[in-house]
């Protein structure tokens, strides 16, 4: 039976990736915007003109990053079953669009009820756009991990943007203009979306339901070499928890660092704290085209998923390592604004090292029945992180070196020890999947198929 990817003979576009890249990219492009414009104020609004304290606000923080990447696995299962990855991922946009909107309005109730809407809506979004990224390709496709390292520039050309825009208009005009300026980016790429469907032919639609007459559910009818590949899944899974509980600092306790203890000015300039949170999307952007024509160019040189995902782990905890010594500076007044800058380059690359690669494993190893559901599954290592997150940043304490040395110096310690035991556990799982029979059960990174010449 062919395959249901089968896209070899698709028309390329985008450094010869199929067309549908750019759609995607866009739709992704702006939800992001939407979702870290969002971000970047959420924190400095409720300790600022809602009067939450620090422990509050983080803990609402934590809550509701926690439910937005909580939710996509039950998006991921509903577009398995019931609409189908494209349907999904309209829905997802129209209920985002709506709870960014309520947030504009000056009630607190709309301000509870919009964090839920946009939550929901990126259950329904995040992992089904991702997963017909998966689609465009062939399972083995060399251009595959590329491909997910193109798509991620979206991720972060939103990112870059959204704390510029809403950030400057929500902390220095109204804080309800910036939240609906980001509900106007969602809007922006739910228009794309629908009028650029041609690309997406035969992408993202319902596959056809399992015969439950062969069986009871899904895990019945695993091959073992199904399960084998699961089973690297969940290993990775753990790690990614550790990584995103360190990396998801970002709109919480490194906002509260950049706001109070950071010289908010640069060579005369003085700038909104939110707009720290676009130095790691533009460091992202210069830095993830190397990274996609890295992993080509290396072919089946490059190192498997596990170690991609060690690395990534490593340099998370470098980059707070760093700001644990910047820290120790604070007694003499603001920081110097290089601190942040020189975190979030560490961070960056630690990045592209884990989560695009994260995306693409789990759309190659999944069962092709399963993988919306699969990428849930990766969300939901994203909702932990980000919930364990919220809870760690609570012991920011601005007025206490003390209190910030042990605050950092635990998200520097976890990942770098994290980093260890992966190190040790690599060569296992290399092991279990070569256990597997033929190409399929070969991590992404590590595809023996010849590659296309560099663009």
């Amino acid at each position: 039976m062919p395959s249901l990817t089968d896209h070899s003979a698709q028309p390329t576009a985008l450094a010869g990736h199929p067309r549908g890249l750019p759609t995607l990219f866009l739709t992704e492009m702006w939800e992001r915007f939407s979702y870290y414009g969002m971000r970047a104020l959420l924190v400095l609004y409720m300790t600022q003109s809602l009067g939450f304290a620090d422990a509050k606000a983080l803990s609402i923080y934590g809550y509701y990053t926690s439910a937005a990447y909580f939710m996509p696995m039950l998006g991921g299962w509903l577009a398995d079953r019931f609409f189908g990855s494209k349907r999904a991922v309209l829905i997802g946009g129209i209920v985002i669009a709506c709870g960014h909107f309520s947030l504009a309005l000056p009630w607190l109730p709309f301000f509870y009820g919009g964090l839920v809407l946009v939550a929901t809506g990126t259950g329904l979004l995040k992992p089904n756009v991702s997963t017909m990224v998966g689609d465009l390709y062939d399972e083995n496709d060399p251009r595959r991990d590329s491909g997910f390292s193109i798509f991620y520039m979206g991720i972060n050309l939103g990112a870059f943007i959204a704390p510029l825009v809403c950030g400057y208009l929500g902390q220095r005009i109204n804080w309800h203009y910036g939240f609906a300026a980001a509900g106007v980016g969602m809007c922006f790429g739910l228009v794309q979306f629908v009028f650029s469907g041609r690309r997406l032919e035969n992408i993202g639609e319902l596959k056809a339901k399992p015969n439950h007459n062969k069986g009871t559910g899904a895990a019945e009818s695993l091959t073992a070499e199904e399960i084998k590949r699961l089973l690297v899944i969940c290993i990775l899974f753990f790690f990614s928890i550790v990584f995103w509980m360190a990396f998801e600092q970002s709109g919480s306790s490194l906002t509260l660092f950049a706001d109070r203890l950071t010289r908010n000015s640069l060579f005369g300039y003085q700038f909104p704290s939110t707009w720290f949170q676009s130095v790691q999307p533009v460091c992202l952007l210069i830095l993830a085209p190397v990274f996609a024509q890295l992993w080509l160019r290396m072919g089946y040189r490059q190192p498997g998923s596990a170690r991609k995902f060690t690395f990534g782990l490593l340099f998370v905890g470098l980059g707070f390592a760093a700001l644990v010594y910047a820290s120790t500076l604070t007694s003499s007044g603001r920081v110097s604004p290089f601190w942040l800058i020189g975190l979030y380059l560490i961070h960056t690359i630690g990045e592209l090292c884990l989560s695009p690669v994260g995306l693409s494993t789990v759309t190659k190893l999944s069962p092709a029945r399963m993988v919306g559901m699969m990428m849930g599954v990766w969300f939901l290592s994203i909702s932990i992180g980000s919930f364990l997150a919220g809870k760690v940043a609570g012991y920011f304490d601005d007025r206490s070196i003390t209190a910030l040395v042990k605050l950092f110096g635990f998200l520097a310690l976890a990942p770098i020890g994290a980093a260890i035991l992966l190190t040790v556990l690599t060569p296992k799982i290399d092991r279990l999947l070569q256990r597997g029979s033929g190409a399929a059960a070969r991590l992404p990174g590590r595809t023996q198929d010849a590659l296309p010449s560099p663009p």
